[in-house]
């Protein structure tokens, strides 16, 4: 068996959705045995070693049946967009302790497929500004946002009081090609996407860690993470793409104030921006 191929299988939950096809196809065809599923059926042919489960991720039971063996969860499902907040409770709170619990009782480790948007309110940088490292405060920009900050939260409690590893990656935009001007900052590759999952999972120890899902990008909003603990490194860069995108803007100015971009002007009624520092009065 490779190097590179876990010894126990690996639980995808979200495999259904555009980022799960793409680690189950990579991952299968790299000799990983998979656990698929998702609450919709799997659209494309099984990859090598996979098996795939219909369930719900509120459904506690399945989850655990599906963890049961496993080295390791990559966490990808739930909702992925931004919702009314009755919506993403569903699988992004209590699906998400269903996970940890499967975890807890397996001893694996769980990869989150966390968001930018736990951050998103933080406004980007200017000029010669520091990056924002990964122990920043929360600043979520909508409730998918802040069920992503949970689900951090969710880990750091998990590793405190059982032990359970979690590497959590704050997703940029994890897109074929960046569409817009903001991911030149923002733009994760499904390659880099890729690698970092099989780092995060095979990487020695973790504990609990927090990493910048975004490829080798010189305009990032981003800086120091614990990337240096799995061992993983982008080889993509947005840089490629910026003839074509530097004058993509959307015209919003709370889009093109904040990191979060188009979620932040989501219901958005503030009469002028709150301050830069998350705990200061306007």
């Amino acid at each position: 068996m490779p190097d590179d191929v876990p010894t126990k299988p690996t639980l995808l939950t979200g495999a259904s959705g555009a980022l799960g096809r793409e680690l189950a196809r990579e991952l299968g065809q790299a000799g990983w045995t998979l656990r698929l599923t998702d609450i919709v059926p799997f659209p494309d042919p099984l990859p090598p070693g996979a098996v795939f489960r219909q369930a719900d991720l509120e459904d506690g039971v399945a989850i655990l049946r599906q963890a049961e063996g496993c080295g390791a969860i990559l966490h990808f499902g739930g909702i992925s967009v931004e919702k009314p907040f009755e919506t993403v409770a569903g699988a992004n709170i209590r699906g998400l302790f269903h996970v940890y619990e499967a975890a807890r009782r397996e001893r694996a480790r769980v990869v989150f497929a966390s968001s930018n948007h736990s951050i998103g309110f933080h406004e980007r940088p200017r000029g010669n500004e520091a990056k924002l490292d990964a122990d920043c405060a929360f600043r979520p920009d909508g409730y998918y946002g802040l069920s992503k900050a949970y689900g951090e939260l969710m880990g750091r409690l998990y590793w405190d009081k059982h032990g359970v590893e979690n590497v959590n990656l704050r997703i940029g935009s994890c897109f074929p090609e960046p569409t817009d001007a903001r991911m030149l900052s923002t733009w994760l590759s499904y390659a880099d996407l890729v690698r970092l999952a099989r780092a995060a999972v095979r990487a020695p120890r973790t504990g609990h860690c927090v990493i910048w899902a975004c490829s080798d990008n010189p305009a990032t909003f981003w800086g120091a993470d614990h990337r240096e603990r799995i061992g993983w490194r982008p080889q993509d860069t947005a840089e490629t793409y910026r003839t074509r995108m530097e004058g993509k803007l959307s015209g919003d100015p709370v889009q093109e104030r904040y990191q979060g971009g188009s979620y932040t002007a989501v219901d958005y009624t503030r009469d002028r921006p709150s301050a830069r520092d998350a705990f200061a009065l306007d």
